[in-house]
């Protein structure tokens, strides 16, 4: 069985949407990190994704765990012209476009972007690279909203709809089992 505990990264500040922009995550609130340090296993694997938001809050995390290299598939989803604008903006430009990628999600993407579909193979494909290669029975995996949400999905039987209820919030714990290629979830978004 491997644990995996999906941590997303510290806040951005940004108003638009964020998927592939290397952005700096805030991690000024140094009591939030040292209480999800405290609360992961220490006989844990690290991995992030490679963008820097990402990375720096595995390294507050980290403590003495192994790390693991960066995965560039464990990426947010790619916003393609969408990405960094607002709401409004995107909703002005293509307001059909909009409410069908968050109301059917799954083939519908933002122009040059990744659709639901697209952001779960890879990251399921990351994912199970990392269950198969046994690194340890629990994993941390810091990612962003899109990723964790995608393993939400996927452990709790969700449709693509469902999961987008969810809601995740910066440095917070979401944990998820995997036994025999049988998933399951546990707690989703705690904040310690």
């Amino acid at each position: 069985m491997t644990d995996i505990f999906l941590i997303r990264h510290g806040p951005t500040h940004a108003k638009g949407m964020v998927g592939w922009s290397d952005l700096a995550a805030d991690l000024s609130d140094t009591q939030a990190l040292a209480r999800l340090e405290a609360a992961l296993p220490k006989d844990a694997f690290v991995i992030s994704s490679d963008l820097s938001r990402a990375v720096t809050t595995a390294d507050a995390i980290q403590a003495k765990r192994h790390r693991l290299p960066h995965d560039r598939d464990l990426r947010e989803m790619n916003f393609g012209d969408w990405e960094l604008k607002v709401f409004s903006e995107v909703e002005a430009e293509s307001p059909e476009r909009l409410r069908a990628f968050y109301e059917t999600p799954g083939e519908i993407s933002p122009p040059n972007g990744d659709s639901w579909h697209a952001l779960c193979a890879r990251s399921n494909a990351a994912i199970d690279r990392l269950v198969a290669s046994n690194h340890a029975p629990n994993l941390v995996v810091v990612a962003h909203f899109g990723v964790i949400l995608s393993q939400v999905q996927r452990a709790l039987g969700l449709t693509a709809y469902q999961a987008f209820g969810h809601k995740i919030e910066n440095l917070s714990i979401t944990h998820v089992m995997v036994c025999d290629g049988l998933w399951s979830g546990g707690q989703i978004s705690h904040t310690p």
